[in-house]
């Protein structure tokens, strides 16, 4: 299958506040408009990613992980988690879906690694299975767990707290790219970005910022570790390759699905809407991947704290009080860009079979419109 190319600056232009792409940029292969997940007694919908060259969808359901056909048939499961599975991304590059995984109670997160050839029938477990292999962030554990307050102890799991650096509770959006400050251009397709989960809370002022941390992955086998959840290792990179802050105001729980869209050369962070006063609390926020970061002052901090900052791109809805740009869009549940101009978002839902309300994921296609407040519109 003939691989598909970003677009060049050319086929883009700007108008009137909206990011507009010249049809027929690129060819686009054939891809269904919808597929279905599937309906599992499970978790919530949390991510999604496609192997296009095999014809393979994931779906993590919070603590499991779903493998499908594109045309919805269930191929495999794997099942067993205590912790939470987050959003997911196909590494082109070595054939696994990464995602993101946490453990809350245990101060512990890490990157899941699936080596999805092997996922071929339902119910395989996560930690016998030799399908889960998981590398530890210590900078993520570092924020979570800090002692903001100065009081001694840590105080868990909430939001209601001074707790916890930027407000950090975790990860969720993980997704593949170009590496920040190089243009938006991609190298050697290596290079991992993983957005934090943000705690939701009106009355500090250190969490309006999305914190992403950027990692090369081309040499973590050294620390791939099977996933043990009684007794959670601590193998992973020492430092990280790159943090940056992006100024959006405070939002629930984060960016929930974070994609790298190569055909407007944006980061997207899909969100669950903040509830801060003062802010215009966008559902869905992207970052200029062109723009070189720049060191500055990190807003709110109880301590003066200088970064490396990432402006929102220039196009989208714009709250004239705060200078905060963004969208009102899906993608909270699952976001994939087909590089085409065309994207799979995941929308969540419930049934009822046999008295058992089980978690659903219907995915459905949408394309670049550029126009607010929602750039995307369905295929039809």
């Amino acid at each position: 299958m003939r691989k598909l190319l970003p677009i060049t600056l050319a086929t883009s232009v700007l108008v009137a506040g909206s990011l507009l792409v010249a049809p027929g940029a690129q060819a686009r292969e054939n891809l269904p408009k919808e597929v279905y997940g599937g309906a599992w007694a499970s978790g919530h919908v949390q991510g999604i990613a496609v192997d296009r060259a095999k014809g393979y969808m994931y779906f993590s359901f919070t603590n499991l992980l779903v493998k499908t056909d594109l045309k919805g048939k269930p191929v495999g499961s794997v099942s067993g988690f205590t912790g939470h599975v987050g959003d997911l991304d196909f590494n082109a590059k070595d054939g696994r879906v990464y995602g993101s995984l946490e453990y809350k109670e245990a101060k512990s997160f890490y990157i899941a690694i699936f080596d999805v050839d092997k996922i071929d029938r339902l119910g395989m477990d996560a930690e016998t299975s030799g399908v889960v292999s998981t590398v530890y962030l210590k900078e993520v554990v570092g924020d979570y767990s800090a002692d903001m307050d100065g009081d001694g102890k840590f105080d868990g799991d909430t939001g209601n707290t001074k707790d916890h650096r930027y407000g950090c509770s975790g990860i969720d959006g993980v997704a593949f790219g170009p590496e920040i400050g190089k243009g938006g251009k991609q190298r050697d397709g290596n290079t991992l970005t993983v957005a934090y989960g943000i705690y939701s809370n009106t009355s500090r002022q250190d969490n309006d910022h999305q914190v992403l941390l950027q990692y090369d992955v081309g040499q973590w086998k050294k620390y791939e570790r099977p996933l043990t959840q009684e007794a959670p290792h601590t193998s992973g990179p020492s430092r990280v390759d790159g943090k940056y802050f992006v100024y959006t105001g405070n939002t629930t729980y984060g960016a929930q699905n974070l994609e790298y869209d190569p055909y407007t050369r944006t980061w997207m962070m899909a969100a669950y809407k903040g509830v801060k006063p003062g802010f215009p609390n966008y559902s869905l926020f992207t970052v200029d991947a062109k723009a070189r970061p720049h060191k500055g002052v990190i807003k709110g901090q109880a301590k003066p704290e200088r970064g490396l900052l990432l402006p929102l791109a220039r196009h989208g809805l714009k709250d004239a009080a705060t200078g905060v740009r963004g969208w009102e869009s899906g993608g909270q549940y699952g976001l994939i860009s087909l590089g085409d101009g065309r994207y799979y978002v995941s929308k969540n839902g419930t049934v009822v079979e046999d008295g058992v309300t089980k978690q659903t994921s219907n995915v459905t296609m949408y394309r670049w419109s550029g126009a607010t407040p929602d750039p995307l519109a369905k295929v039809s």
